[in-house]
């Protein structure tokens, strides 16, 4: 949709599952990490839980982004092709489908895995990867014969796509790596951001004056706007990251305290028992 709230939505889409991401992540790995030396370091089933739930969530979302595309007012309604004029049917609409189709499919490889299927690992990564690879193989070829801004903006915006492509194909074979998970983090929430930005350049949504296109100045600002896009999410996620951090902790303390308790409460009893046995055998050796 060639409006602000076409790209809205593919925004809010990438920004909430980055900002999952950045919660979900630290909390595995600081669960890890809090676990004893020598013992067993599976995740706990919730977790499991979790991503079906997640995966759940980007198949809806995927399913509600095709029908806006197609059935909006003035979409293509399932129309490709139209056999009267012979001509093609909002090819930019259909565009945006294929992307959210995709990404519905990234869904599925990780509801499937979710489920205890003998699949085999790293498929959800792998569908991950794939569908980010297609949403900027049809980015690239989707501004051609644009004002100069317009190309440059979206340009941007596929820095992000194939890094956090890269990104998901190396977790294929590095499969639970902290800094590949948060890097990708990182490049999902900017690309979120940056839809909203595309949307507010390109379709002011309050009506203000349009951007000068041709403007190579309006050019150099967006590169450096870019910029601080990416430091915006870096502090998301730092500030997520110490928000998860206190929580562990807080939950680790009062795991330690109840079990310190309990410890005192046995050996507190433990010593009453061995003092009245020691108090029985006094008492029979004095009879």
């Amino acid at each position: 949709m060639a409006n602000f709230k076409g790209h809205a939505l593919p925004g809010s889409f990438f920004l909430l599952f980055g900002l999952w991401w950045s919660v979900k992540y630290p909390l595995r790995q600081l669960w890890r990490q809090g676990q004893r030396p020598g013992g067993r370091t599976r995740v706990p089933a919730w977790f499991a839980r979790m991503e079906l739930v997640e995966g759940g969530l980007k198949i809806f979302f995927s399913f509600a982004g095709i029908m806006a595309e197609q059935f909006v007012p003035d979409g293509p309604h399932a129309y490709l092709y139209a056999g009267e004029d012979h001509t093609w049917v909002k090819l930019m609409n259909w565009q945006h489908s294929t992307m959210y189709l995709f990404f519905g499919l990234s869904g599925v490889a990780d509801v499937l895995p979710a489920l205890s299927l003998p699949l085999p690992l790293g498929l959800d990564r792998l569908a991950l990867a794939l569908a980010l690879f297609v949403e900027g193989f049809l980015f690239y070829f989707h501004v051609h014969n644009r004002p100069p801004l317009d190309q440059h903006i979206h340009s941007l915006l596929l820095v992000g796509v194939f890094g956090g492509a890269g990104c998901a194909l190396l977790e294929v074979f590095l499969r639970d790596q902290p800094v590949l998970e948060l890097l990708r983090t990182s490049l999902a929430i900017q690309q979120g951001t940056w839809f909203f930005q595309i949307g507010a350049v390109l379709y002011p949504p309050s009506g203000g004056p349009a951007w000068d296109e041709d403007d190579h100045s309006n050019i150099m600002f967006i590169t450096m706007c870019y910029c601080w896009h990416y430091a915006a999410a870096l502090l998301l996620m730092a500030l997520n990251y110490s928000l998860v951090w206190i929580g562990v902790r807080r939950c680790a303390g009062q795991q330690g305290g109840d079990m310190e308790i309990g410890l005192r409460k046995t050996g507190s009893s433990g010593n009453s028992d061995s003092s009245s046995h020691k108090a029985l055998l006094q008492d029979s050796d004095e009879e």
